[in-house]
């Protein structure tokens, strides 16, 4: 995790994505950087189905938005004693195992999310607000760019700013590719953890390894993991691992995204969609 990428805008998680990305930088000694985050006039071109006349957002105040959000994430980082890096400065390899943290800006990006989702492949993890369908929150498309184009995990910061990070991580099984990428990506987090649980729920998983199969390779990457098995209750696995990981003291959760398609989870739920719409800790998740 020596790397974050920070899309920058504003609404009412921002407090709680900058806090996630401190907590994370500051244990690990990362490089955060944040860009600003604009939406693409054709994303926001609304039609009057009555007249048939469309109104164009103003490219002005978008762009006076995006420089206050960028002013909010260099204030944050400066109050918290977190040191700027040079935008061009290099990241010498034999200088970044003690480099600490750091932070740079970035605003001179394009509009929209497409440019989100190619440059998360440059970083350790990108982070994000949880979305959610009232005015003022994050948007869901943001959190799907990163998490489809960019290829690498992202780690999604709840409502209210965390206190405490990877402590006590639970890994949300199901036995998926998605959740077993997820792991992957969070070994520096496992690594680092007091205490780890594997936990599935009957009815939530996919053919695949078990919780205790996932525990003993964990093992053998020097990471000592309890494991549970769930049998299926009255409540969903996405209730359940949430119920789960506030009885275990966690401050993370892993988890795959997206095992069921978006479409069959607008429908029917599921896990992902549970956790996107309620979760109140931070959550790694990857495709």
């Amino acid at each position: 995790m020596k790397t974050l990428l920070v899309p920058i805008a504003l609404h009412d998680a921002l407090p709680s994505v900058l806090e996630t990305t401190r907590l994370v930088a500051q244990r690990f000694g990362s490089l955060i950087e944040g860009v600003s985050l604009r939406p693409a006039l054709a994303e926001y071109v609304p039609v009057d189905m009555v007249g048939g006349m469309t109104w164009l957002r103003d490219e002005e105040a978008d762009r006076a938005e995006a420089e206050k959000a960028g002013g909010r994430f260099v204030a944050f980082m400066d109050a918290a004693g977190i040191p700027r890096h040079a935008r061009d400065g290099l990241c010498v390899p034999e200088n970044v195992a003690g480099a600490g943290a750091r932070y740079r800006w970035r605003q001179d990006v394009p509009a929209g999310d497409a440019f989100l989702g190619q440059y998360a492949r440059l970083f350790s993890a990108t982070v994000v607000g949880r979305p959610g369908a009232a005015d003022g929150t994050p948007r869901m498309t943001t959190l799907e760019t990163a998490l489809f184009e960019g290829g690498r995990p992202i780690l999604v910061a709840p409502p209210t700013p965390p206190t405490r990070f990877g402590d006590a991580i639970v890994v949300a099984w199901n036995g998926s590719t998605e959740t077993a990428r997820a792991v992957a990506f969070a070994m520096p987090l496992l690594r680092a953890a007091s205490r780890v649980l594997v936990l599935s729920v009957e009815g939530g998983t996919v053919p695949g390894p078990s919780a205790e199969d996932l525990a003993r390779s964990l093992a053998c990457e020097g990471v000592s993991a309890e494991h549970r098995a769930l049998p299926a209750g009255r409540r969903t696995p996405g209730e359940t691992f949430l119920a789960e990981a506030k009885a275990f003291g966690s401050d993370l959760l892993i988890k795959g995204a997206y095992t069921q398609s978006r479409l069959r989870q607008m429908i029917f739920g599921g896990p992902t969609s549970h956790l996107l719409a309620h979760a109140d800790l931070p959550m790694l998740m990857a495709h």
